[in-house]
């Protein structure tokens, strides 16, 4: 469950806790009629939601989804920000600028109350509050759990989907900042934004099963509570540095420590008698601030530099709010296709295009990051081919450049001989050598008796499951924010023969910059200089 303490202040229902043998009894869209603006969606909603409460389902269990087009195209995260922080709140968006590729550009039906029409959009970004539906549990993610899931999903509602993510790690022992979470949160919205290409639409989703004693008229009651909390009105946001006052910033490991786990790793790689390959070891920082961080702002921010990569945020209530900019897919699947990504070794970009390119051209001949990136691409291929009938990787090694920061990338597609492989791919890709190493239970050990804190959901699976439709990105370039005590920030690098303490440290000063940017570091002016703490 989202915790005891936010269960106790508002109920929702645990799909984990169903038979997920047995179907619900109706999984719906309706499209209601298009209005002009978000005011005038909520007071459609608001109409339609009143009329079911006099005309309930005879069904004992079900799902359903009212979804009102928008003329205007705003923004998701702008409507998120509006919105109150009390409740579950979701954001994904998928790559901007990725106009051939697969991934999140659903082909939507959108018809009118008789259902007479149909028209495209492409689905830019959604955001979600409340939670019709949520699916979360202390025990490691299952069959059993995607199974529940799966079961109020249907490809013919292709935007009833659950959000959420996994745990790096989930046999590793969860700390107290990560308790909200569980082994693994996921949440069919209440109340969703979703951002279109050229327009706009507001959706109320309403989930009911009386197995699990949630019925239909609690399921009324708590989304007319989640509606009365939700704002239509949107102010635009300030995409720019939030300057917000940095007390302190402490890295776990510091870097005395850092260089030890370094060599450590080195050690057990070059001897003859060890099995591992490659591990990938990260650091935990956290930024103390003068005021609170406001993480849909800040998510917003790295939006700018996120036009190649996947922004999210998922929010238990009462809880953190886990959040990130990664440029790295797990898995996309549509219906049986399935694509995949490998995405290793880093380098800064150049100052000047020449530069650049002689920054690629090192990048490229290195025989360490060869090594480093040749270990992932051939890891996944081997997980892809274990559950698709053919694997196609092309390009099989060229370098993708981000705003920042460029790295080694192969693309890899194959299709799943059954649906249920999704899980089975899942389970098998995360995680990838990229986040743990290899072999990987050897790696995630490793890891598990060197690092000192808990990645909870850093590194672990994040995206959506849908009916015909899946996508989930690699939880890296990521942060947890937290009430009244900053911000984790957290980034990993892969140790393989050949690296160097120092330069992995600086690489991990590299991918965190996006995030630390967006926070001037500042001494306010009548703080003792003293107390500020900076260990690099």
């Amino acid at each position: 469950m989202f915790g005891n303490e936010a269960r106790r202040a508002v109920a929702w229902m645990n799909g984990c806790e169903g038979d997920p043998k047995l179907p619900v009894g109706s999984i719906e869209t309706r499209t209601l009629t298009v209005v002009p603006s978000p005011s005038k969606a909520m007071e459609r909603l608001n109409v339609a939601i009143r009329e079911l409460k006099c005309s309930p389902p005879p069904l004992t269990s079900g799902i359903l989804r009212l979804q009102v087009p928008i003329e205007e195209q705003i923004e998701a995260i702008e409507w998120l920000h509006a919105q109150h922080d009390n409740l579950p709140r979701c954001f994904f968006s998928g790559r901007r600028s990725r106009a051939n590729r697969n991934g999140f550009n659903l082909l939507m039906d959108i018809g009118n109350e008789n259902g007479d029409t149909s028209f495209t959009n492409n689905l830019v970004g959604v955001a979600g509050v409340g939670s019709a539906v949520f699916f979360q549990q202390l025990h490691p993610f299952s069959y059993h759990d995607w199974r529940s899931i799966k079961r109020f999903l249907s490809p013919k509602c292709p935007l009833i989907r659950a959000y959420g993510a996994i745990r790096f790690d989930a046999t590793a022992n969860i700390s107290p900042e990560w308790k909200a979470f569980g082994s693994f949160c996921f949440m069919v919205p209440q109340v969703e934004f979703d951002e279109l290409e050229g327009s706009s639409m507001l959706a109320t989703t309403i989930a009911w099963d009386n197995a699990l004693s949630w019925t239909w008229d609690e399921a009324i009651r708590s989304l007319e509570t989640t509606m009365q909390q939700i704002a239509s009105v949107v102010v635009k946001l300030k995409k720019e540095a939030s300057g917000e006052s940095i007390l302190s910033k402490t890295h776990v490991p510091n870097k005395t420590h850092w260089d030890l786990a370094v060599k450590k790793a080195l050690q057990a790689i070059n001897t003859s008698t060890s099995e591992l390959v490659k591990v990938v070891l990260a650091r935990s920082s956290r930024i103390l601030t003068a005021t609170n961080i406001d993480p849909i702002a800040w998510l917003a921010c790295l939006q700018v530099e996120g036009e190649d990569a996947y922004q999210f945020c998922l929010q238990p209530p009462n809880g953190p709010a886990f959040v990130g900019n990664t440029p790295e897919l797990l898995f996309h699947r549509k219906w049986l296709s399935i694509s995949s990504e490998a995405l290793a070794a880093t380098r800064a970009r150049g100052e000047s295009r020449a530069l650049d390119l002689q920054i690629e051209h090192d990048l490229l001949s290195s025989p360490k990051d060869h090594l480093e990136f040749t270990v992932v691409r051939e890891n996944i291929q081997n997980k892809l081919e274990s559950v698709c009938d053919r694997v196609v990787v092309e390009p099989k090694k060229t370098v993708r450049k981000l705003p920042r920061i460029q790295h080694l990338y192969a693309q890899l597609t194959g299709n799943l001989r059954k649906e249920d492989d999704e899980f089975e791919i899942l389970s098998s890709l995360h995680p990838t050598p990229a986040v743990c190493g290899l072999p990987k239970e050897a790696a995630r050990l490793f890891i598990s008796e060197t690092e000192m804190f808990d990645r909870g959901m850093y590194a672990g699976p994040v995206g959506w499951f849908g009916g015909g439709e899946s996508e989930f990105a690699v939880g890296i370039r990521s942060a947890l924010v937290e009430k009244d005590s900053g911000a984790l920030i957290y980034a990993g690098a892969g140790i393989v023969e050949g690296s160097n303490p120092s330069s992995e440290w600086d690489e991990l000063e590299l991918k965190t910059s996006q995030c630390t940017k967006l926070l001037q570091l500042e001494v306010p002016r009548h703080s003792n200089v003293e107390n500020l703490e900076i260990i690099y």
